[in-house]
This record gives structure tokens, C-alpha cells and sequence, in this order.
């Protein structure tokens, strides 16, 4: 997704613009695009005046054919109570308190995501088709502050036979190189939808060998069988956390396509409300998902949000994966 920080006035034009040039890129009319302006424009101005300022990231909805998701994230106070902060009307910032009304009456879909002292998240979904049904997994990739092009890739395939597979690659480096050498993971992925994980650890291993490189993992979710296939080359990081508690998963030590030890994939059990979440380093790990009171029932795109937001190192691509089950 594109990455815009707000941290003054003059950026709330800079994140109109950005994210109006994605709706044009899309195909949207002026109309449509008016009303992704105002969308833009009204979170742009919240972030400054509630949260002390943030950032959005903003790109295409993967589920939903021409639509474009935004997001605004900030680390501000929070608020306390979010169904009266949509009401039009209400303000605690002195303005005559539209702003969420307007998003939400402009946008498809709005989820805010705030609690006291531990800012807001607020995710606004824009054209497209309706949503039908309860999204049930999310990627999100942002790249490093300064760049343009993301070195981590995902990919989430629902597979005939009920079963998931999830991908995510975290290319050596930064850049064009190693958004190369993530993007030719996902391919080759997608080439083998029916391969298990210790089997495409090995393919995607040889099938780097002319790329920088990558840490990568996989995991083939089983609902059914309530069961997660886990396997991992490098620094990605996972877990699976459900009304049985929290269960990391493991990933050996290497770089995909240069250097890597013994393929070898784990078998964790899923329970009841299972969320399964895979990160590159782009996250710190120092951090408990025990931590996040209430987030891992949200809509997933939410979830990986918020994890951005509260545990991304800043100095490197970031990535998320989510899957609900």
C-alpha cells in the first residue's frame, strides 16, 4: 500500500492528492473521485487534529473489484466513545464535527478500531461491490519510509478443497531487487496452489536462485481439520491465537534461494475463533499478542493495521498477514 505520513497541514493535500491519483489510476469518475477526495481529506484533517498526527496507507481492495481501501492511523489519545464521535454534530476539536459522518456517508464501508490512550485506526472502504459476507483474510505491505516500491509480497489462495494457503515473502534488502525477488515467490505460489509446505519451501528455494534472495514462510490452514501447516526460511515470524491462548510458529534459520538448512513444516492446533497472523521483520517481536484486548475479533485488513501501526521498526519494509478463521 502507499504509505503518506501526515504530520502538518500542508500534508492533508499531499494525502488528497496521492490518493485521488489512485482513483483515477482505477478508472474512477470525477464524481467518484470527488468523493474519495472528501474521504481522504476529512482523515487526513482528523489525524491532525485528534491524533497529533499519523499516518495513511492507502491502495486497492483485493476483494472487491475497483475499490480502493484507505487507512488513517494515529498513536493520539484515542476515543473514548465511537459511536457518539459519528454523530454529526459532536467535536471535541473546536470544528462543527462532520468529518466521520461525512467518511462514513461517502465511503462503502467505515470500522474504527480506538480505545483511550491508544489512538485510532479507522479503515474506509470506497466503490467496488458491496461486501456480502465477512472478509475472512488480509495482506498488508508497506514499504520503507522514503521508498516507493515494497520488498515484501503475500499471497492468500482459497484453495477448491476448503483449505488456505498463505504466503509471505520479505525480499533481502529493499527496493525494485528485492520486490523482485518476493513478487517471483508469490508466482511461483501461485503456479503450485496444491503443494504442501515443506514441498514449496524447496521449490520456491531453487526458484530464487537468480534473485537476491528471501525470507519466506507458508502455511496451509486446514479448517476442517482444524489444523495449521507451518513452514518458514528466514525472519518472518508467526501465530495462531484462539480461545485455546497463543501459539508461536516456527521458522529456520536462511535466506530462500541462497541459503537454507533442512525444509521442515510444524502441525498446530486451530480452536475455537482462530486467527492465524504471519509478519516480517519489518515488525519487532518483542510484543504479546495478549497485548491487543479485543483487536483479533476485527475485520482482518483492521487487525494487520493496527499491528503496523503499534510494532513496524520503521527503518524497513513491513508486512502482514491474516487469516480468520
Amino acid at each position: 500500500m502507499d504509505r503518506i505520513p501526515v504530520r502538518d497541514p500542508t500534508d492533508v493535500a499531499s494525502a488528497r492528492r496521492r490518493i485521488v491519483g489512485l482513483a483515477v489510476r482505477l478508472g474512477y469518475t470525477e464524481t467518484e473521485a470527488g468523493r474519495v477526495a472528501i474521504v481522504a481529506t476529512e482523515l487526513a484533517q482528523n489525524l491532525l487534529r485528534y491524533g497529533g498526527g499519523g499516518e495513511m496507507l492507502a491502495g486497492p481492495d483485493g476483494t472487491a473489484a475497483g475499490g480502493i481501501e484507505i487507512l488513517a492511523l494515529d498513536k493520539g489519545p484515542g476515543m473514548a466513545d465511537v459511536a457518539a464521535c459519528l454523530r454529526d454534530g459532536f467535536s471535541t476539536g473546536g470544528t462543527p464535527g462532520n468529518g466521520l459522518g461525512a467518511v462514513q456517508r461517502m465511503a462503502r464501508q467505515m470500522l474504527i478500531h480506538s480505545q483511550p490512550g491508544g489512538g485510532t485506526a479507522v479503515l474506509a472502504r470506497i466503490g467496488g461491490s458491496d461486501v456480502t459476507a465477512d472478509r475472512m483474510s488480509a495482506a498488508l505491505c508497506v514499504p520503507k519510509p522514503g521508498e516507493e516500491i515494497c520488498g515484501d509480497a503475500a499471497c492468500i489462495l482459497a484453495r477448491p478443497d476448503g483449505t488456505v494457503g498463505l504466503l509471505l515473502a520479505d525480499g533481502l534488502g529493499h527496493g525494485p531487487q528485492a520486490a523482485a525477488a518476493s513478487q517471483e515467490a508469490v508466482r511461483l505460489f501461485g503456479k503450485h496452489p496444491a503443494a504442501s509446505p515443506v514441498d514449496l519451501l524447496t521449490m520456491l528455494h531453487a526458484g530464487l536462485r537468480a534473485t537476491r534472495g528471501a525470507a519466506l514462510a507458508t502455511a496451509l490452514i486446514e479448517p476442517s481439520a482444524r489444523r495449521v501447516t507451518y513452514g518458514g526460511i528466514g525472519n518472518i515470524a508467526g501465530f495462531i491465537t484462539d480461545t485455546g491462548g497463543v501459539r508461536r510458529m516456527v521458522s529456520h534459520s536462511g535466506t530462500a534461494g541462497h541459503t537454507a538448512g533442512r525444509m521442515q513444516a510444524f502441525h498446530y492446533p486451530m480452536h475455537h475463533r482462530p486467527v492465524v497472523v504471519m509478519f516480517s521483520d519489518g515488525l519487532a517481536t518483542s510484543w504479546s499478542p495478549a497485548g491487543h484486548a479485543g483487536l483479533f475479533s476485527l475485520d482482518p485488513t483492521l487487525i494487520a493495521a493496527v499491528l503496523y501501526r503499534d510494532h513496524a521498526r520503521g527503518r524497513d519494509d513491513a508486512s502482514v498477514v491474516v487469516w480468520k478463521g
